[in-house]
């Protein structure tokens, strides 16, 4: 169970229901996690920071390699609700998340996210050097920064508890626990 209770439309202020209202707009549902955000909208406002930085790195990276990176991230902090999130993404495109046939690229995203998503976020000088062999300074400064994002929605998940949303059932890896740890 959710350690704090998401905030239902109609028990929602002025601001919180504007800050809703336009979530539905922008991203097509409200989730648990923005629901929950929504008891501190500079809280919420600064994870949707999240959106605009997938605008930068998606273009860039492709659809399919953006998903197994924020998937790397989000199952090495064991994040249940991003995970599944993600293997969602992979799934709906015919993909299995657990036996993926992955290029050199995503293999060094996966790195990559994983070695931030690690205790002290070090990136090895090797994972850097072929970052730097792939990305300009300029795509490998939102990559991180985008990554960093990425972790910091599944801290907030994974203190919070946030429940899984309903809709995200299906994806979920078989014998993943309700909350906690996902893979």
């Amino acid at each position: 169970m959710a350690r704090i209770p998401t905030i239902e439309p109609e028990e929602a202020n002025a601001e919180q229901r504007a800050a809703h209202d336009d979530g539905v707009k922008r991203y097509g549902r409200m989730t648990n996690m923005k629901r929950t955000l929504l008891h501190s909208l500079p809280a919420y406002e600064t994870l949707m920071e999240f959106y605009p930085l997938a605008e930068v790195v998606a273009p860039f990276l492709g659809a399919r390699p953006t998903n197994v990176f924020l998937h790397a991230i989000s199952a090495e902090t064991d994040c249940l609700v991003c995970s599944t999130y993600f293997r969602r993404h992979l799934i709906d495109a015919g993909e299995n998340p657990d036996d993926l046939d992955l290029s050199e690229r995503e293999k060094l995203l996966i790195e990559f996210g994983r070695s931030l998503s690690a205790q002290r976020s070090r990136v090895s000088d090797d994972v850097y050097a072929r970052l730097s062999a792939e990305f300009t300074a300029e795509q490998i400064v939102a990559l991180t920064a985008f990554g960093a994002m990425m972790i910091a929605t599944n801290v907030f998940n994974n203190a919070l508890d946030v429940d899984l949303d309903e809709y995200l059932e299906v994806y979920r890896k078989s014998g993943a626990p309700a909350h906690g740890a996902s893979g």
